[in-house]
């Protein structure tokens, strides 16, 4: 009776094992087909894109079978031309110039729309129309208002004796980088604003109401409440900015493709040019792989201080 009771709990436990196996299994079951869209969309192209940093890829010998191994010889032919320094310089130019506007001028919103007004959620939603809105046609819209001849900018400082006559924005190799960067401050300050509105709705008001019954006026509650609370979800913007500006193609592209004499010519707008324009792949993809491993260790560098931060 003793060997038989024993037997049967024993067989309950390699069931209750078996069921727990299973529930687990069914779990990574569905959420196989986010791994393979991962994989295939995601991972793959990185891993081909290091693979051609590595070989001398051209148009001759793209769809060869065997393409030669150059090792770090692409990376050295990189960092020894001008040119792509040059655009690392552009990059940061237009990244610290872009954060900068959009963050503050974000902010600023964000704190007028954290108080109730008449007409609050109605504004709010349109301010997500430049960020809803697709680059192409924020490109575009940007592309006619720096317009030489017909650009409504040009119209409005004449028209207020600010300028004497027409000035080509982008056919300028002084203005035109800042052309660009003007269209997309535009295009980022919703995105800004949005995420640091959430941060300023998430601080309690009484330690606000607490501040003013202790004689705190507007800018000692913002210095010693609203800046430090509200740390977090800014270093948390700036990075998500830092990463997202640092290697935008498209809206340049649109603009000025890179020009005028290569005055706009950011790093993506380079790697571009180097891949598809000079039909040297494999250039290309160490550009590529140069300015990925810049932004993983920005990324890197971040995580590092916030755990810093949670831990102190």
């Amino acid at each position: 009776m003793a060997t038989t009771a024993t037997t049967t709990v024993g067989e309950q436990t390699r069931r209750r094992h078996r069921g727990k196996w299973l529930g687990s299994l069914s779990l990574y079951l569905f959420l196989l087909p986010a791994l393979l869209y991962i994989a295939l969309t995601m991972l793959y192209p990185v891993f081909e894109n290091v693979r051609m940093s590595l070989h001398d890829v051209n148009i001759r010998t793209f769809l060869a079978a065997n393409q030669p191994w150059v090792g770090l010889d692409n990376f050295r032919t990189i960092f020894n031309d001008s040119e792509f320094w040059h655009s690392v310089r552009l990059s940061l130019t237009f990244t610290v110039g872009s954060i900068f506007f959009q963050f503050t001028i974000g902010f600023a919103l964000a704190m007028l729309f954290a108080k109730p007004f008449a007409g609050n959620n109605v504004l709010r939603s349109m301010m997500l129309l430049g960020w809803l809105m697709p680059t192409v046609l924020s490109g575009s819209i940007f592309k006619w208002v720096l317009d030489g001849d017909y650009g409504i900018l040009n119209y409005a400082l004449t028209s207020l004796n600010i300028l004497d006559s027409n000035k080509y924005w982008l056919i300028d190799s002084d203005t035109a980088l800042w052309g660009t960067i003007l269209a997309n401050i535009w295009v980022g300050i919703p995105f800004n604003m949005l995420l640091l509105l959430g941060g300023l709705q998430g601080i309690s008001p009484t330690l606000y109401e607490a501040a003013s019954t202790d004689g705190a006026n507007g800018w000692q509650r913002f210095r010693t409440i609203t800046l430090p609370l509200m740390r977090p979800v800014s270093l948390s913007v700036l990075m998500l900015g830092l990463i997202y500006t640092f290697k935008v193609f498209d809206l340049v592209y649109i603009m000025t493709k890179g020009g005028p004499v290569n005055a706009t010519t950011v790093l993506p707008i380079y790697t571009y040019q180097k891949t598809f324009q000079s039909f040297q792949f494999g250039l290309g993809a160490a550009s590529a792989v140069a300015m990925l491993m810049a932004l993983l260790i920005v990324a890197a560098v971040y995580v590092w201080y916030t755990q810093r931060e949670e831990a102190a």
